[in-house]
């Protein structure tokens, strides 16, 4: 059944997440697998336009706020990479389809598979029995956490690079297309961290102004006692807040560690900052969920 149960519900306020295993079935998860594999043969980068993907903070400003194929990816797909898989000409050292860490930023607007997962009639109801009235997608990722070099997701909240006024309007919604486990990279949560706002956010800088992007705040030095790991099995689905604090390690592992992810706003009485890196476009606005 697709709607939270009452306890569920509770659950989900107190800690600021929640795992709801075998949500999607291993169907629905071999069809956005084999999705990938195809838009992935056809993939086509320009050198000047492979980017390396980091969650570090002055490494995304080096990588990502200075570039225009990142900041101008929230209407389309793109194709964005691990670290060291380049030479000094950006020629790849790796297989290309080895190389990718993740691909967004509207596969839920522009591929017929991820729509239908994204706007199912069974996530929909999901998404109503947390009482949301105007929810609206606002992005999409396809992430692979390859084997071996899958970089590590730093601690984070969701709402310093997607931020609202007022806070705790912004979802996430991970689903694993593969088994995640402590070797090749589950997610870690801070229970109950979301209650207490955001310590940075990421804004973009006006058109003309110099780097693309920067940070307000400063991300704590987190301890790694208050984290708890939240391995799940294919098809799971985890509720994500705002603001929970959370955190992926490295993939040593020899197998990867495959999700769709995407986000909702609740556009009810709620203010997307025109600050924030992705913004809706006269091609793209934030589609409805209900629709």
């Amino acid at each position: 059944m697709a709607c939270l149960s009452p306890s569920q519900l509770q659950k989900f306020q107190e800690d600021g997440f929640l795992v709801l295993e075998g949500f999607l079935s291993a169907e629905d998860c071999v069809a956005m697998q084999q999705r990938i594999d195809d838009i992935v043969a056809k993939m086509d980068v320009p050198l000047h336009c492979r980017t390396e993907f980091s969650t570090q903070e002055d490494e995304q400003l080096r990588a990502q706020g200075s570039t225009d194929y990142f900041l101008s990816s929230g209407d389309k797909i793109r194709f964005f990479f691990e670290k060291g898989v380049f030479d000094e000409k950006g020629n790849f050292l790796v297989p290309p389809e080895k190389s990718i860490n993740k691909i967004g930023h509207a596969l839920h607007a522009h591929d017929p598979v991820f729509k239908s997962i994204t706007h199912s009639p069974k996530m929909q109801a999901l998404v109503r029995s947390l009482g949301l009235q105007m929810p609206v997608v606002v992005q999409s990722m396809y992430i692979f956490k390859q084997p071996h070099i899958g970089g590590e997701v730093s601690p984070h909240q969701d709402a310093t690079f997607l931020y609202t006024e007022p806070l705790g309007r912004v979802l996430g919604m991970w689903i694993a297309l593969e088994d995640a486990t402590l070797e090749n990279g589950c997610l870690w949560f801070i229970p109950g961290s979301h209650i207490s706002g955001i310590s940075r956010r990421m804004i973009r800088a006006p058109l003309g102004s110099g780097p693309g992007t920067s940070f307000l705040g400063s991300e704590p030095c987190w301890d790694n006692s208050l984290f708890v790991p939240m391995p799940v099995r294919r098809g799971a689905l985890v509720l994500i807040h705002g603001e929970v604090v959370h955190k992926s390690e490295q993939n040593l592992s020899d197998r990867s560690r495959q999700a769709y992810t995407f986000h909702l706003m609740e556009a009810a009485g709620t203010v997307w900052s025109p600050e924030n890196w992705l913004q809706p476009t006269a091609d793209l606005p934030f589609p409805s969920l209900y629709t």
